[in-house]
């Protein structure tokens, strides 16, 4: 299935954003160093929607194949590494794959196939789960359609993916910000009610938990092909 309009440029702008603005901090957040209290609400919100999206799973993963779909620094693909996944972990920062190779504890390394560059990528294969944890929110509502349509043709079980919801506090936050240039070329949120998404796909779409913590409000959705 061809990618929309949008898809590639919005793509650019997250890779130009984590690869070259943002890789510092995120490698700073997602581990054990100190940082700001907005900071730490964040990580405490992600450390929370990580464990949300792990329940989907069974606990014993021996065999089970999952795509970390946007795996960033790798904590996600860690976890589930060590609960005897065979995980693909892809990323569109070649530098934010690196740092999730160089803390993968050596004994799960054999389980794990880096790729940095597109999630969406047939050439990756078929898996039995997909985790998108915060890697679609700055999509527009076809570019996930879109991105689910190609994880469900190869997708056993269930895609696990996060969204920006439509609270009052993120629309205004939205709003406010189309107001500003982008001279940073950061990628803006795209909000999303979720009954609204995976329409015109066959399957089923549940509301899995939504996490609000400080500056971090996520949603888990789960989509069943």
């Amino acid at each position: 299935m061809p990618e929309t309009a949008t898809y590639g440029a919005t793509r650019a702008r997250v890779e130009d954003y984590f690869d070259r603005t943002a890789t510092q901090v995120w490698e700073r957040l997602t581990s054990d160093a100190p940082v700001s209290r907005i900071r730490q609400t964040v990580r405490e919100g992600r450390d929370r929607m990580r464990a949300a999206m792990l329940s989907r799973l069974p606990a014993d993963l021996s065999g089970v194949r999952v795509l970390d779909a946007g795996c960033g620094p790798g904590v996600m693909t860690a976890e589930l590494a060590a609960r005897g996944a065979d995980v693909t972990a892809a990323d569109i920062s070649p530098q934010l794959i690196g740092i999730a190779q160089a803390r993968l504890p050596e004994e799960h390394l054999p389980r794990v196939r880096f790729h940095a560059g597109d999630m969406l990528s047939d050439d990756l294969g078929a898996f039995d789960f997909v985790l998108a944890m915060d890697s679609l929110i700055y999509y527009t509502q076809a570019d996930i359609d879109a991105a689910l349509a190609r994880f469900g043709t190869r997708t056993r079980e269930a895609v696990v993916f996060t969204v920006a919801p439509r609270t009052p506090f993120l629309m205004a936050f939205w709003g406010m910000g189309k107001l500003f240039p982008r001279s940073d070329r950061s990628p803006v949120m795209q909000p999303h009610a979720h009954k609204r998404l995976a329409r015109p796909l066959p399957g089923r779409l549940d509301r899995i938990e939504r996490v609000s913590r400080g500056f971090y409000i996520s949603e888990c959705l789960e989509y069943r092909p």
